[in-house]
């Protein structure tokens, strides 16, 4: 009976390990990343004239190039942002057409008709050389996924805006407003929107892009927007949209600054 009491003990304990066992091979086993290794594989001629690949991509390529190579309109001139001490052919051109495309868009939306234009310098990122303008002059310009927006902003503003602009001495694009600036303090002596004295208290509706509308370029003052509006608009469309539309671009004769 010893004998019995001491084998049902044994197959208890045999049991019960088993089960432990089984239990823990069900488990979930959970894994870390220990370390990442990369290394450099070069692209040598083995990759280059693998012609399934080089059969399987052409057609794509081909429709791609036949595209970006569209000729939409042409340049009398070369237009480079590098020209120009605070405006420059070019910026005046982006910021015209901008202006001139943003406004009916936005007046059928709020009712109010888009009063300046001011984008940054850094923004353009190529020239448009003199002769036939294609889309892949467009991309090459404004290669970035930047969106037009619409600012309200105070006339008080506009006052920190000039500040900005001047104290940086840098060619932004700029349209529709006018700065007489003293030579020997650079400060402004006046500012006309539309030909009309700048009003503190009065709202005015500033054209620009998402990067800048959020305080890019260290353009804090459209933080004080009363409001801000997408109008779901890439500014590199906008560009195609206005090359699409004119068979010439044309060379916009603008006086932003005025020293005295």
């Amino acid at each position: 009976m010893a004998k019995l009491i001491k084998y049902n003990g044994l197959l208890a304990i045999n049991l019960s390990l088993l089960t432990a066992f089984a239990l823990t091979s069900c488990s979930t086993t959970s894994y870390k990343t220990t370390a990442i290794v990369a290394k450099n594989v070069p692209m040598n001629t083995q990759y280059e004239e693998n012609k399934e690949i080089l059969n399987f991509i052409a057609p794509y390529k081909t429709s791609l190039d036949n595209d970006m190579n569209k000729i939409l309109t042409y340049s009398p001139v070369v237009f480079d942002k590098s020209i120009g001490k605070w405006q420059t052919n070019i910026g005046d051109l982006f910021a015209t057409f901008t202006l001139e495309l943003t406004d009916p868009i936005y007046f059928k939306r709020t009712g109010n008709h888009v009063d300046m234009c001011l984008l940054n310098h850094g923004g353009i990122r190529a020239i448009l050389p003199q002769g036939n303008i294609t889309t892949r002059n467009a991309f090459e310009v404004m290669p970035f996924e930047n969106s037009l927006y619409v600012a309200e902003l105070k006339g008080e503003a506009i006052y920190e805006m000039v500040d900005f602009l001047l104290y940086e001495k840098k060619p932004h694009p700029l349209k529709n407003i006018e700065i007489e600036v003293d030579a020997a303090t650079n400060k402004a002596i006046s500012i006309k929107i539309k030909g009309q004295a700048v009003d503190k208290n009065k709202i005015y509706h500033v054209a620009t892009n998402d990067y800048l509308v959020n305080g890019g370029d260290n353009m804090e003052f459209f933080n004080k927007a009363i409001k801000k509006h997408d109008l779901d608009y890439k500014m590199r469309n906008i560009t195609i949209d206005y090359f699409n539309k004119v068979d010439t671009l044309p060379i916009v004769n603008q006086t932003i600054y005025t020293f005295k």
